[in-house]
């Protein structure tokens, strides 16, 4: 080998080491400068896909209330807010993977809903209307068909007519009761009221977001520590049940106050939905592990899914409260933990407890939401250390 020949393989040598080691330090910086892991998002999946193959029933295009299903207790009673979660839960698996699955399982729900419910989507409880009015709205965001808008449009005609004078204003909880007023029936009303005046423009949506934001925060929220307690005038006595206070009441106060916040840009909304989600700790959190409580079965198995679905909106308005990330992980590294023991991904109301043979709609679609808003928050690059 000549001189010349030698000293060319040497310079191409260093070359081709050069160009290695740019390739492996690019390497290190995607992976220390982007949300590289994916985690939360593979749970998410697996979680779906045990939704899909444990709990929905094709002919009736409903899922069904357990699983497995044991006699009556797969289809009745019909229970109506929590299929409007299971949409939402959708909507987040189709905005997650742009899945078509996902749209296809919407477009039968939908149906199967209507055909259950008389062929219409109103009710006569107005939190549960609320609940099925946002699971639409975010279907139409995702999707753009205009059937879904227009049910969330109807459902919110006929919200609108639950608010009346007694207790000083607010939105009654059932048709049958109509001086009962409850953190259910107004917080998630502004949440909606809100989005729609960000999606239509209507002046007159905001108002009333405002006005029923108003009443909840007057009427049923601790102004010392930002706790929401559950309703007002249970009894017919007038009092307050500040003894009643659960983790959802918590969560839709928060994303009414995240929501004003984004339609308004006043810091105060935020403030209030950060001082209730500080509160937690003091009320809500085990002190030895960081656990949220178990609320029990039934509508209880779903209280926890609100609160973190509205935990993580706040996350994404205020990326720096890292207790609140923390909380978020710490609650679903036990609950996949617990929920793998089993050998499938189910979950259990005590999300630090193995499931039960039998596993509710509404206990699975809790621990679901808690999965696809670390997802999310993972996607976004917000549970990064940095």
């Amino acid at each position: 080998m000549n001189r010349k020949r030698a000293i060319g393989l040497a310079a191409a040598a260093i070359v081709i080491v050069g160009i290695v080691l740019a390739v492996l330090q690019a390497d290190r910086l995607k992976e220390a400068f982007s949300p590289a892991q994916t985690v939360w998002q593979e749970r998410a999946d697996e979680a779906q896909g045990e939704l899909a193959k444990s709990f929905w029933e094709e002919k009736r295009g409903l899922f069904n209330n357990a699983a497995p299903c044991i006699a009556q207790l797969c289809t009745d009673p019909f229970n109506y807010w929590w299929l409007a979660h299971a949409v939402d839960v959708l909507v987040d698996g189709y905005e997650r993977t742009g899945d078509a699955a996902y749209t296809e399982r919407l477009a039968k729900l939908y149906q199967g809903i209507l055909d259950r419910n008389a062929g219409v989507m109103i009710n006569d409880y107005y939190d549960d209307m609320e609940w099925m009015a946002l699971g639409w709205l975010r279907a139409y965001d995702a999707t753009g068909e205009e059937r879904y808008k227009q049910a969330a449009l109807e459902l919110w005609a006929d919200i609108k007519a639950g608010w009346n004078e007694e207790m000083g204003g607010g939105i009654a909880w059932r048709k049958e009761q109509l001086n009962y007023k409850n953190t259910p029936a107004n917080a998630p009303a502004v949440i909606l009221a809100a989005r729609l005046y960000r999606h239509f423009g209507s002046g007159e949506d905001l108002a009333w977001a405002k006005k029923i934001y108003d009443w909840q925060t007057k009427t049923l929220v601790d102004l010392q520590t930002g706790l929401v307690w559950d309703g007002i005038n249970r009894t017919g006595d007038g009092t307050v049940d500040k003894d009643w206070k659960f983790t959802y009441g918590q969560g839709v106060y928060i994303g009414a106050g995240v929501e004003l916040y984004h339609a308004t840009k006043e810091t105060r909304y935020l403030d209030e939905a950060r001082r209730t989600a500080g509160n937690l700790k003091a009320d809500f959190l085990s002190p030895a592990t960081g656990m949220l409580p178990s609320e029990g079965d039934g509508d209880g198995g779903l209280f926890k899914g609100v609160l973190v679905r509205y935990l993580g909106e706040l996350i994404e308005a205020d990326p720096k409260r890292r207790d609140l990330i923390e909380l978020m992980k710490t609650n679903g590294d036990s609950l996949w933990a617990y929920g793998k023991a089993s050998e499938s991904a189910t979950f259990s109301n005590s999300w630090a407890q193995t499931p039960d043979a039998v596993v509710q709609l509404s206990t699975q679609l809790s621990g679901m939401m808690l999965l696809e808003q670390l997802a999310k928050l993972e996607r976004n690059g917000t549970l990064d250390e940095r």
